[in-house]
């Protein structure tokens, strides 16, 4: 790729609500209904019907928009945002336009060396639009109007994202910003985290943005890091064959891993935006929105800079362990039973993710349900600082404890796991172990001590790894240096 240019980056996140009802009637959004079936005169578009706003929407937008740092408009208004697609039954998307409820914000993202400041241009409510289903043949589609009327915010950026890494952090700070605050599930495969990126080049120094292309069509944060890169390239490649750029909007093919062009971009005027008749003006209460900037939780980048003062953690695990609040809270809950946190970190971010990843455990799963719960993951790492089990035998019980969800003590009473530690049984399985190995005590003797890990492994197989390394390695030592 040329050093060159620069790529200029935007992005536009749409983020579904985890609220009961729609933004401007009583139909569920519940997700997986069959088609048609959470709809209603409203939602369908019908003549004569009227939107009633959803007061669940406009708190949740708030509650995001003070996370991220946006002025909240005490006045915003809705507007009628028209374009034709089968999925838009009533020909128009209620939106808003010149006044939106959440202007000027920030969010501080990780970029490796340190943080950097990408700025929000806003935060609006809006209804989704349905979804066409088309027949594979090309004989036909279908429309599903469940989705109609949905939820949503928008959060658009600013264009201060340079590259596909900075992108890819952004969408994941985002992400756990709206998990955190419980407004959103994030669940890209599911459509409840959308994201269009606009991407455009210009040369090193320059001032003026080149022509900007819209990427759509990006399921999960590896495509739109591999639609970025991939655009940037072919912009590159194309200004620098002496090509000109159009603006455009492209889909990302993820099987060729390439952006296909789709259609050419209108702009915002286009869409013939007006104030929604209606619908009122909003007008928010101060009162109100003191009451949900007194309620919101802990946000992530406050609680990674508590876990590593606090427990002492690398930055690291504090940064994974914040990515999920229920993973986050669930650490802390152990941490609070058994004060080892760099052990519960290590079990947290090796076995508990392994088995998510292992079982393809999707985001919206809950830890805090899982069969090994915090308090019996504490008592385990208890009862291995305790010495009453042994690392190796830990790894079993906690197989036993994921299978059963049973307390690690009982099973323990129950498997006959606890940890040996009187000397007696141990000196005799290495008495064993030294006979039958008379020509490794003999080397080991002699200079070679590399074989002492030999002799420990052979001790804890004896015991079944019951035996206490503690003790089998101050024992051995001893009867090798006779």
């Amino acid at each position: 790729m040329s050093t060159n240019y620069e790529p200029v980056i935007g992005l536009e996140v749409h983020a579904q609500l985890l609220t009961a009802s729609k933004i401007f009637c009583g139909c569920s959004t519940r997700f997986g209904e069959p088609p048609n079936y959470n709809t209603c005169p409203v939602c369908m578009g019908f003549p004569g019907v009227l939107p009633v706003l959803n007061k669940r929407v406009v708190e949740f937008a708030i509650r995001l928009g003070l996370a991220t740092h946006c002025e909240i408009a005490r006045y915003s208004r809705f507007a009628r945002k028209n374009y034709f697609y089968p999925d838009l039954p009533k020909g128009y998307q209620i939106s808003q336009y010149e006044l939106p409820l959440c202007e000027h914000g920030f969010l501080d993202i990780d970029v490796g060396e340190g943080k950097k400041r990408i700025r929000l241009t806003r935060i609006h409510m809006e209804e989704d639009a349905g979804k066409n289903i088309h027949d594979v043949r090309g004989d036909y589609s279908l429309v599903d109007l469940n989705r109609t009327g949905v939820p949503l915010l928008e959060i658009v950026s600013e264009p201060d994202i340079r590259s596909s890494a900075e992108a890819g952090s952004y969408l994941r700070s985002l992400r756990a910003i709206l998990q955190y605050l419980e407004v959103s599930d994030g669940n890209m495969e599911e459509g409840s985290f959308r994201c269009d990126a606009n991407v455009s080049v210009r040369p090193l120094g320059a001032q003026e943005f080149g022509t900007k292309v819209e990427i759509k069509n990006l399921n999960s944060f590896k495509a739109v890091e591999k639609a970025i890169d991939s655009e940037i390239e072919r912009q590159i490649e194309t200004l620098s064959d002496g090509g000109k750029l159009v603006q455009e909007t492209r889909l990302w093919d993820a099987d060729r891993e390439v952006t296909r062009s789709m259609r050419s971009k209108e702009f915002a005027h286009d869409y013939r935006y007006f104030p929604d008749p209606d619908l009122l003006p909003l007008a928010v209460d101060e009162k109100w929105i003191d009451e949900i900037r007194a309620a919101l939780p802990e946000l992530p980048a406050a609680r990674e800079d508590r876990f590593v003062s606090e427990y002492g953690l690398p930055r690291y695990d504090a940064q994974v362990l914040t990515v999920r609040r229920d993973i986050a809270e669930y650490f802390e809950t152990a941490v609070t039973i058994h004060r080892n946190p760099k052990a519960i970190s290590n079990w947290v971010m090796g076995d508990i993710f392994r088995v998510i990843k292992e079982r393809k455990l999707d985001d919206s799963l809950h830890i805090a349900e899982w069969p090994v719960s915090a308090e019996h993951l504490a008592a385990m790492i208890k009862m291995i600082d305790e010495g009453k089990i042994s690392g190796k035998i830990a790894k079993t019980l906690f197989s036993e404890m994921l299978a059963s969800g049973a307390a690690p003590e009982a099973i323990v009473r129950e498997k006959g796991l606890e940890q040996v530690s009187d000397t007696a049984s141990i000196e005799a399985a290495i008495d064993h172990v030294l006979a039958a190995n008379a020509k490794a005590v003999a080397d080991y003797r002699g200079g070679n001590e590399k074989s002492f890990g030999f002799f420990v492994g052979q001790v804890m197989k004896a015991t079944r790894g019951k035996a206490s390394p503690q003790v089998v390695n101050e024992l051995l030592k001893k009867k090798l240096s006779v």
